[in-house]
């Protein structure tokens, strides 16, 4: 589980060190690049570095895509594509029956897009193998990601998380305050023989938003709408601070971990503020190393909103690859990185150990190395196939795939205790 919160001025924090070096995109990047060069030299404590594999692993992500995505058309890596799962474009039926698909709805078709984006990351930590969604109006049934994506899809569209009946295509910190792991797990279908690892940690993640929401009224507010916060009045914010209409997905990313910091119960703090998906290693700058895996997800997950409500994202490779099962367990299933001690697969592990903080910041920086050598196979740049496109196309997909066929169930390669707020 979640170490117990440390502050600055324990484990010898250097007191140079702010809270804002650590709260970005770069620093992300930065320490798994640190990381990256102790295992190219041979000095990584629980990993060797395999080269010579990311030309295999390169194909077997090319040969993917090209399944999936046979004209090279790959959306961005998202939460709205599980939302489509089985092939069925649930948001489009959703947003067809709340009267949010016509012109006129753009901007409130966006914030209501966010208010559900926002609240469907939260609940995606890893849903673990033995769960699953029976999606009633579709007769379909899903599981881990997908199904996770559908069923917050459902409670949110039946107005659960809004405070307004009127409006129930909203989540509002009013509404939020009230979530309990009772409504959670109703809400996808969990039972004694249907169980969901981290239920209570993600009930927690959406009280927790609302007390967020209302600690940043001039992000989450609008002046002509006083009492009503909720995280789709982020598009407001967005074009208020993008007068040109463009702006970067590092700056959307930067405006998540400054108002949402205080969703992560918890985690280690410095000076007072909550560093979220942050750990320590003692091979990183300052002794760090950042993730912000769910906010990147999220910022991911914001592009196709804000831009159906006219933004401009620009400078996209700026993000960063995402450090979870899918992505780093296809390094591990392909030999691009491998464990020293082969216990690493079989022990269970806390999300703070060194052995999973230092696979985390490998997957990073190797994806950026993976990514060109599958743009590479595919013959197209950077700004054809940016990293969001090679994340869906893609590594991702790969990485369930080569599960699939390497473990009955197609389980990770690793085996974390998720309180359901990393994973």
């Amino acid at each position: 589980m979640n170490p117990p919160v440390r502050t600055a001025g324990q484990g010898g924090i250097p007191p140079l060190l702010t809270p804002e070096s650590l709260l970005t995109a770069q620093a992300v990047r930065r320490s798994a690049s640190a990381l990256m060069a102790a295992a190219q030299a041979g000095q990584s404590a629980h990993f060797t570095w395999h080269p010579e594999r990311v030309a295999v692993a390169a194909a077997y992500v090319a040969g993917v895509i090209r399944e999936r995505y046979p004209d090279l058309q790959v959306p961005y890596h998202s939460r709205w594509r599980h939302f489509e799962a089985g092939g069925l474009d649930r948001w489009a039926m959703v947003a067809h029956q709340h009267g949010l698909d016509g012109h006129t709805a753009r901007l409130e078709r966006a914030r209501s897009r966010v208010d559900l984006v926002v609240i469907s990351v939260l609940l995606d930590a890893g849903a673990g193998a033995a769960w699953s969604y029976a999606d009633l109006e579709t007769g379909q049934t899903l599981t881990r990601s997908e199904g996770l994506g559908v069923a917050s899809l459902r409670w949110w569209a039946k107005g659960a998380l809004s405070s307004n009946p009127l409006h129930p295509t909203r989540s509002d910190a009013q509404a939020l305050a009230l979530v309990d792991a009772q409504a959670v797990g109703r809400a996808l279908q969990v039972r004694t023989d249907n169980p969901l690892v981290g239920l209570e940690g993600r009930a927690d993640l959406l009280r927790r938003l609302s007390l967020a929401l209302e600690q940043h009224p001039d992000i989450y507010g609008r002046p002509d709408a006083p009492g009503l916060l909720r995280p789709g009045h982020l598009v407001d914010t967005l074009f208020r601070q993008a007068p040109t209409g463009k702006i970067k997905a590092s700056a959307v990313l930067a405006v998540l971990l400054n108002t949402l910091g205080d969703i992560w119960s918890g985690r280690h703090q410095l000076g007072g503020v909550n560093l979220g998906d942050c750990w320590r290693h003692p091979q990183a700058p300052d002794g760090w190393v950042p993730f912000h895996k769910l906010s990147q997800w999220l910022t991911y997950s914001l592009l196709e909103p804000l831009e159906d409500a006219g933004l401009t994202i620009t400078d996209l490779d700026e993000l960063t690859g995402l450090p979870e099962y899918r992505n780093g367990g296809l390094l591990l299933d392909l030999g691009v990185l491998q464990a020293r001690d082969r216990a690493f697969h079989t022990q269970r592990w806390t999300v703070d150990a060194e052995p999973i903080v230092e696979w985390r910041a490998l997957t990073v920086a190797v994806l950026d190395h993976l990514a060109e050598a599958v743009r590479g196979e595919l013959g197209l740049s950077m700004e054809q196939f940016p990293l969001a496109r090679v994340l869906e196309g893609g590594t991702w997909a790969a990485g369930r795939k080569i599960a699939q066929a390497k473990r009955p169930g197609g389980v990770p390669p690793v085996h974390i205790e998720s309180d359901g707020t990393v994973f």
